[in-house]
């Protein structure tokens, strides 16, 4: 990516305070979504199987989820809650009650983890930033990035803004790679194959996924 000697419009000095590290989440806030994957698809009815054939995922990484073995990427979880005719919201931070969400720095709700198919290595840390709004379609994260030396792309539906803070980010979209320094951003068709982590030790940003 061709850098730019001159400094971005938006002062990223801003977010100073915002971009300390995502401490590591209770067990229990961890544990939520495997729990709600399960109990959403027990609702509807659906055996493991069923799932499988629903979102093409093998039913052992389905059974890694539902038991906490694995924590699911963003890009999975959209495809669950299709496949379960959910709120991709409902799944990361449960249903809101609110018209409006205001977010003080000190107040960030629901730090979740992701990690790769074999879930020994993590790939990323969030917290949602506006978890509080009915019936919303957008999803604001404040991600921490790590290094992903494995680099399977993801596809889904939906489209994603992604704004750096902190660190520089390596993006794979298509077949084209760009490095994203504080201050870049980038929109894109979640359809697209695509990949964000850590060029180097962590990173962080602000994603706003939109789940279409």
């Amino acid at each position: 990516m061709e850098k730019n000697s001159k400094k971005p419009y938006i002062n990223v000095d801003y977010f100073e305070n915002l971009t300390g590290d995502i401490p590591e989440s209770g067990e229990q806030s961890i544990k939520e979504i495997g729990e709600r994957v399960k109990a959403l698809r027990n609702k509807k009815g659906l055996s493991l199987d069923e799932l499988s054939k629903l979102t093409g995922f093998e039913v052992s990484f389905l059974s890694d989820i539902e038991s906490n073995k694995i924590q699911p990427q963003l890009g999975t979880i959209i495809k669950l809650s299709k496949a379960l005719d959910s709120a991709f919201s409902r799944l990361i931070s449960e249903e809101g009650t609110a018209y409006y969400s205001i977010t003080k720095k000190n107040e960030l709700k629901t730090v979740s983890r992701s990690t790769g198919k074999k879930g020994k290595k993590q790939l990323y840390s969030y917290k949602s930033l506006a978890p509080d709004v009915k019936g919303r379609h957008m999803e604001a994260l404040l991600v921490e990035l790590e290094e992903n030396t494995d680099e399977e792309l993801s596809v889904h539906e939906g489209e994603e803004f992604i704004y750096v803070l902190k660190g520089t980010a390596k993006l794979t979209i298509g077949e084209d790679a760009f490095d994203l320094e504080p201050g870049d951003s980038v929109y894109y068709l979640s359809t697209t194959p695509h990949l964000i982590a850590a060029k180097e030790g962590k990173a962080i940003i602000v994603a706003v996924l939109y789940e279409g």
